[in-house]
């Protein structure tokens, strides 16, 4: 039986890996942080499933002894500060946990069990100010955030150590993938969750940045499928995983309306751009300006070719599809909220 563990994992893609790793038969860990009060997030149905260790990625004491309990095969560093507006706010902690953290772990592997593979959560917001349509493996990094600088920072310490001390270490360099299980903070489920609100009365407007900026969107459940995958080759190497899609934020507002069975029609432009529900004047969307970031991302699309043919991967939630799902979800836990 293999042993894995799981930094992140009770964020959306940890809960969904761990998910998979216990399909495949796995003896599946869990890095958790201790708080006030406990939570395991989207893992609180694995409770009975996964074995918890308490930890940080600023604190390498608790890394040496997470591997140590667990004795890990496979590690898989998903734990992160990944949004990216709050790394603006808080640069310094963003860096400490999203590079520092990183080297952190991947020492401890050095040290205690330099045979294992690890997989590095790596971002396409590396990209930032795009350098190649679309984005691939060879695309020179731009990053436009602190987030981004941190993510780049993480991703080369992973090939550094792939390459000096030929660790299988290699990196994810995941677009943005949703899911029904993404943070409420995340664009995409702040649109599907005003959605819900909106269509049972609880919610007038939904207010939104820049609606221009497009994004490479795939669901969860299909990436963390590629991380495996990543781990499972003879060599370690990096990969894009992406859809080779780009919508923009209006599209999808538009499609996640759709789903709840809403029609708006646009009007103005730019900051000034709203929408209504078709047959009425009522606004239900309008742009905010204090949501545009200091440095936009305009365009992320990414090329998955070398992640298709060398891994065997291939996404089955369609972008349509990850729409709807997301929406009904929120839509079931909105309704249920009313009947309580």
């Amino acid at each position: 039986m293999k042993k894995a563990l799981i930094t992140g994992i009770t964020g959306q893609d940890g809960s969904y890996l761990a998910e998979l790793l216990l399909e495949k038969g796995y003896d599946v860990y869990g890095l958790v942080r201790r708080k006030s009060r406990l939570d395991f997030g989207n893992a609180e149905h694995l409770q009975d499933k996964v074995k918890f260790i308490f930890g940080d990625m600023t604190d390498q004491a608790s890394l040496i002894r997470a591997l140590e309990i667990s004795d890990a095969d496979e590690i898989y560093n998903l734990a992160a500060q990944s949004f990216v507006t709050t790394s603006w706010d808080t640069p310094l902690s963003t860096a400490e946990i999203n590079a520092i953290g990183v080297t952190n772990l991947l020492e401890t592997i050095r040290l205690l069990k330099p045979k294992a593979h690890f997989y590095q959560a790596s971002t396409s917001e590396m990209f930032g100010l795009v350098q190649e349509v679309p984005q691939k493996e060879s695309t020179p990094f731009y990053p436009r955030s602190p987030y981004g600088v941190s993510k780049l920072y993480g991703h080369w310490i992973t090939k550094n150590y792939r390459e000096s001390y030929g660790m299988f270490a290699c990196s994810g360099i995941l677009f943005n993938h949703e899911s029904e299980r993404r943070g409420a903070e995340f664009v995409t489920r702040k649109i599907t969750i005003a959605v819900a609100k909106i269509k049972y009365g609880l919610q007038e407007v939904l207010e939104l940045g820049n609606l221009k900026a497009q994004r490479d969107w795939g669901h969860s459940k299909d990436y963390v499928m590629a991380m495996w995958l990543m781990l499972q080759q003879d060599s370690a190497d990096d990969y894009v995983i992406s859809t080779g899609e780009t919508h923009p934020v209006r599209e999808f507002v538009t499609l996640a309306f759709k789903a709840a069975e809403m029609v708006l029609v646009w009007h103005g432009e730019g900051v000034n751009e709203y929408a209504t529900l078709e047959g009425t004047d009522k606004t239900v969307v309008r742009v905010n300006p204090q949501f545009y970031r200091p440095a936009e991302v305009e365009l992320l699309i990414g090329d998955c070719s070398k992640a298709e043919h060398g891994l065997g991967w291939k996404r089955k939630i369609s972008y349509a599809q990850l729409i709807q799902r997301m929406v009904e979800n929120d839509l079931k836990i909105v309704g249920a909220g009313i009947k309580a």
